[in-house]
């Protein structure tokens, strides 16, 4: 049913194909989404090619080591409109590995993640200026396996805009509100996530960013990322990072590379 959709989306965005008159502008690698839009006769790829993450110390303090890979998880961007697109993101394929260093148990799981669908709408700046905003609501449908999924509903609103800075600097910032199913699985959580986010061109089509993201409703998560940008041509980008943890709550580290494509 998700090929299904996917590709009737994708037919329909392309009906009317057309040379983008945009410069290509991604939601990756950082975690701060953008205000721009994919232009309606389009369609953007951005995907990591393979995510490990590992988690040595966590809240509750016990000795669990954690490793997780993640493999090709993708949002695939759909242009609707001039300044409306739709995501559909998916994660196809995650394995993970908990060590509990004080019973020597060992578990692994491996399957699919849920389904999150996107739908962004951008108020100004998609054609250029000092500043854009955008807005973005999203839902995510309970499809992943046992192993990585909840089996609930979940969803946010989230506000992303960005501002040009003197010296050829670039700031990106989100305020984004989460309804997340709690861990006693008896109700739900509201979650808030706030990052900002530094980019600069390095050298030629290489760009490079530093970013820090911060969440709160729960245990509190701060963590501080960097990563590269490398254009080739107007529409094609591959990337690479890492997130490090600055509170316990968040995973140690995030390594991550990736590619974003426009058609």
């Amino acid at each position: 049913m998700l090929r299904t959709f996917i590709a009737t989306m994708a037919l329909a965005a392309i009906a009317t194909p057309a040379l983008a008159a945009r410069e290509m502008t991604t939601d990756r690698p950082d975690t701060t989404e953008s205000p721009f839009t994919v232009e309606r006769g389009h369609i953007q790829l951005e995907m990591s090619l393979f995510e490990f993450s590992q988690d040595n110390a966590n809240p509750e303090r016990a000795s669990v080591h954690v490793n997780e890979w993640n493999f090709a998880p993708f949002n695939l961007r759909i242009g609707l409109a001039d300044n409306a697109d739709l995501h559909v993101i998916f994660e196809t394929h995650h394995q993970s590995r908990i060590d509990d260093r004080t019973t020597g148990r060992v578990d692994k799981f491996s399957g699919s993640g849920d389904v999150t669908l996107r739908l962004k709408w951008n108020f100004w700046g998609n054609d250029g200026g000092p500043t854009a905003l955008g807005i973005m609501p999203f839902v995510k449908l309970p499809t992943g396996s046992n192993d990585f999924g909840n089996n609930h509903l979940e969803g946010g609103i989230v506000l992303p805009a960005s501002f040009e800075l003197p010296a050829g600097w670039s700031l990106g910032v989100m305020s984004e509100w989460d309804l997340a199913r709690n861990k006693n699985d008896d109700g739900y959580d509201h979650l808030w996530v706030n990052t900002a986010s530094f980019s600069h061109a390095i050298a030629g089509p290489v760009d490079g960013f530093i970013e820090v993201v911060s969440q709160v409703g729960g245990a509190p998560v701060v963590t501080l990322n960097g990563g590269l940008t490398w254009g080739i041509g107007e529409n094609l980008q591959f990337d690479l990072g890492a997130n490090f943890a600055l509170t316990r709550a968040a995973d140690d580290m995030l390594l991550f590379t990736g590619v974003s494509w426009r058609h």
